[in-house]
This record gives structure tokens, C-alpha cells and sequence, in this order.
């Protein structure tokens, strides 16, 4: 009897050691199953971008060639709404140059002065900046959302950079569902960015004028 009693103890504990083992897999088994799908959207993204880039020719219409890339890469990161800020260097300003979400068009052409905000201080300062709460960081301007009635929650902002100069910043917005952007997100955007100022670089040397 001692000897069942104890076998039975003996099942008893590897069943729960087997249980246990089984939740914890089965919660791996989800993990990576997110992180492939994550990567998988990621390589969907680059080779989107990486067609875009090597497709330029003299007739290319270097703002779709942007809209184009900002698309993939807010789809990319779940954000909501984005921005491509070019610098003018006749100004120094920075003006809203592609832009998706419902401000789309209230923000096109948009000029802010150079150190304004976040995306101001990304472009001064050529750093990628993540924010979970913009409303917490110092750097942030409310002019823009105020002059369009948009309320900005969260962003990713990287700097759109040739080894030359700054040529702008990219921005993302509020990531889907409330959620806060990670450190992935701001890893792809600066890739996008890298890969957006050389799609913008080879157009810009692709045109009859840059050849002359």
C-alpha cells in the first residue's frame, strides 16, 4: 500500500511538472510564433523598399517614391498616422512633405520652424527619439496638433540622413490600439529612413539636371 501511495505521490508530481512544462511551451511556442510573424512583416517591408530603391530612373516621381515608403513603413509598426518632414535649405525649415492619416491634408506643406518639437530636435540633432507619452517629454510642441485638431499620443522619429546631411526626419504616431512603440519599431523606422535618404539620394542623381 506504501509503496502505491508512494508511486501514486511520484505520478502525481510529474503530472504537474509535465503540466507546467506544457503551459510554459505552449507560451513560447506563442511568443515565437509573434516573432515571426514580426520578422516576417519586417522582410515584407525591406524588400518593398529595397524594389523601390533600385525601380528609380530619371522620370521617377521622387513624392510618390516617398508616399510610397512612408506607407510600408507605418504598416510596418501598427502606427496610425506619420510624416515625412524634409528640410528646406533655403529656410532651414522643416515642412511636412508626405504625409498618412486623417490629417493628410491639412498637414501637407506645413512648415515648422527648425528645433520645433520632437521632430525638430530630431533633425538638429540627427538621434532617433521614442516616446511613450508626448505630453511627459519636454522636446514636444503642441502647435501642430493645435492648429489641426489632432491629438498626438505617442511617436517613433528617426532622422532621414545621406552621410552628407540631415535631408529631414521621419515620424510615426500612435501605434495601434493604444499601444506603446518599442525598440524594434524605432530599429525598422531608422532603416526605412536609411533606406528612404538613398532612394531619394539616387533619384536626385538620376535627374537630367544632376547629370549635366
Amino acid at each position: 500500500m506504501g509503496g502505491a501511495a508512494h508511486m501514486t505521490s511520484d505520478t502525481r508530481e510529474t503530472l504537474r511538472f509535465l503540466q507546467t512544462e506544457n503551459t510554459r511551451l505552449v507560451e513560447e511556442n506563442r511568443e515565437l510564433r509573434g516573432e515571426n510573424a514580426t520578422l516576417r512583416r519586417i522582410l515584407d517591408v525591406l524588400r518593398t523598399l529595397q524594389d523601390v530603391s533600385t525601380s528609380i530612373t530619371a522620370s521617377t516621381s521622387v513624392l510618390g517614391l516617398l508616399d510610397r515608403i512612408l506607407q510600408s513603413a507605418l504598416q510596418s509598426i501598427d502606427a496610425t498616422a506619420g510624416s515625412l518632414l524634409l528640410i528646406d535649405d533655403e529656410t532651414g525649415e522643416l515642412v511636412f512633405t508626405v504625409v498618412e492619416g486623417a490629417s493628410r491634408e491639412a498637414l501637407l506643406n506645413y512648415r515648422l520652424p527648425m528645433g520645433t518639437g520632437i521632430a525638430g530636435w530630431v533633425a538638429q540633432h540627427a538621434e532617433p527619439v521614442i516616446v511613450a507619452n508626448v505630453r511627459h517629454d519636454p522636446r514636444f510642441s503642441p502647435l501642430v496638433d493645435e492648429t489641426i485638431h489632432f491629438q498626438t499620443l505617442s511617436l517613433v522619429c528617426v532622422p532621414l540622413a545621406t552621410p552628407r546631411k540631415v535631408l529631414g526626419v521621419l515620424n510615426a504616431l500612435n501605434k495601434a490600439g493604444g499601444k506603446e512603440f518599442t525598440s524594434d519599431d524605432l530599429a525598422l523606422l531608422a532603416v526605412v529612413a536609411q533606406l528612404a535618404a538613398t532612394a531619394m539620394e539616387r533619384a536626385e542623381s538620376a535627374t537630367p539636371e544632376a547629370n549635366v
